[in-house]
């Protein structure tokens, strides 16, 4: 028996009369001719274990309604998870404006002009230059992590020299990152922490001071929570041997911490996550690159930089890339790295955020923030057996919880909090043995006094 030809109304190509002209138009007589190419023992034979196939849209879409209902999402769990992708509130304006045709599906080349994508980009990174107190802001790269590992590379072009210098409280994800990006040619050290602060340790840190050290970067707020409060030692130490110093900040602490650029970071680096982005498994996230006006640092992004001009026409002005001929869309293989396009999209989200929060809304945020993470501190410090003074540093929203006294592991605790439909701290663990049975917690202006109160209360439960 032929068996039975499907075509899905979605899926064009399956059409018999489609395929068998594209299969002509390649000089293929068969599927398997046109993967003849790939030798036999990598292809795989036999039947996948899939359901069978849905013919209509409607059963295609309950079909998946009915594996995502399986999620535990923070919209039906409290949420005390951080660790470099935060849950902040994210106004409705946010999302309306990048749904918008003209920004959503408009999102590259020239073509595009018109629909205002450079001016929305332009004022994205006007408004960051001045959250940060820099002169130059990129369209954004990826994320947080190409942007710092970006960042260590461009040191390195500068400089003409190849070692690094990273704390060795670095999150283990960005480290994997970096040591991916520079690995080949880049070598990296890493600097002690002082363990009462978790800060760069100075007498280590002078110790590797070279000639042959490009750049020192450290973080602040760090990914363990605490501030580093060296941060004019660390710079001064760097700048008196020539090397760059490169500082890695989540821009909505800025409200209420002074920017980098104030203790004499050279470069300033971060992901724009927490600035208007829903948090996504596979997306959602962008970084960003900052430094003063200087040709040395300019001609050395990855990633275009928009900036504005008069126009023939008085009185009006246009907006354009700078320094074009360095990107990889000019040079391709030959630019400095490769940035697409997915990222603009979260630039020009980043930007309607900051324009709607403003001076005024970025403190009151950072003070909200502050506010809840200290309170929670303070109320979980209460607990019998529970230590969160692992440092003796002032922290901004996160901060770690040592168990080690309760006799029970980090992924007991969480355990038992996610049956309480509570997600507990980030296991810290096996990132850093060191610090035992660690977590690290996050409190967001999303967190009200009951919701800190109800995870304190079941803690106690949960540890007696």
């Amino acid at each position: 028996m032929t068996p039975k030809k499907i075509v899905y109304p979605y899926i064009p190509n399956s059409e018999p009369k489609i395929k068998a002209q594209m299969l002509k138009d390649v000089c293929a007589s068969s599927v398997d001719e046109f993967y003849g190419d790939i030798p036999v023992e990598l292809r795989f034979n036999g039947q996948m274990n899939l359901p069978a196939p849905f013919t209509s849209e409607y059963a295609l879409r309950r079909h998946i309604e009915k594996i995502l209902e399986k999620n535990k999402t923070t919209k039906q769990y409290l949420n005390f998870l951080g660790a470099g992708c935060y849950q902040h509130h994210v106004p409705a304006v946010c999302d309306e404006i990048n749904s918008r045709g003209e920004f959503l599906t408009a999102y590259a080349g020239e073509p595009y002009d018109d629909h205002g994508r450079f001016q929305s980009l332009f004022e994205y990174t006007s408004m960051m230059a001045e959250l940060l107190e820099m002169d130059v802001v990129n369209v954004p790269t990826y994320d947080g992590f190409q942007a710092a590992a970006t960042a260590l590379r461009m040191a390195c072009h500068i400089s003409n020299r190849n070692k690094v210098l990273l704390p060795d409280t670095l999150g283990r994800d960005l480290l994997s990152k970096i040591r991916d990006y520079l690995k080949f040619d880049i070598e990296i050290i890493m600097v002690k922490h002082n363990p009462l602060t978790g800060g760069i340790d100075l007498h280590h840190l002078k110790e590797l001071l070279t000639p042959e050290i490009a750049a020192v970067f450290f973080e602040n707020p760090s990914y363990l929570g605490f501030l580093e409060l060296k941060g004019t030692e660390i710079t001064e130490m760097a700048h008196s041997h020539g090397v760059i110093c490169i500082v890695n900040v989540d821009p909505i602490s800025l409200g209420v911490l002074e920017p980098p650029i104030q203790y004499g970071a050279d470069i300033v680096v971060g992901d724009i996550q927490p600035l208007g982005m829903h948090m996504s498994y596979g997306g959602g996230q962008a970084g960003f690159i900052a430094s003063r006006d200087e040709e040395k640092y300019v001609m050395q992004y990855p990633s275009r930089l928009f900036g504005i001009v008069p126009t023939r026409v008085k009185g009006e002005y246009g907006f354009g890339d700078v320094a074009y001929e360095r990107t990889s869309f000019a040079k391709r293989e030959e630019g400095n790295e490769w940035v697409g396009t997915a990222s603009a999209l979260w630039g020009i989200t980043a930007g309607v955020y900051l324009a709607l929060m403003g001076p005024q809304g970025m403190k009151e945020i950072g003070e909200g923030i502050l506010y809840r993470s200290q309170y929670a501190k303070q109320e979980m410090s209460k607990l019998a057996n529970v230590s969160t003074g692992v440092f003796q540093a002032p922290q901004f929203k996160e901060f770690v919880v040592n168990f080690d006294k309760t006799g029970k592991t980090v992924a007991e605790i969480n355990h038992t909090l996610l049956e309480k439909r509570i997600f507990g701290g980030k296991d810290l663990s096996h990132e850093f043995p060191w610090l035992g049975e660690s977590a690290l917690f996050c409190f967001t202006e999303v967190h009200t006094k009951e919701d800190i109160d109800q995870l304190v209360s079941t803690l106690k439960e949960v540890v007696a």
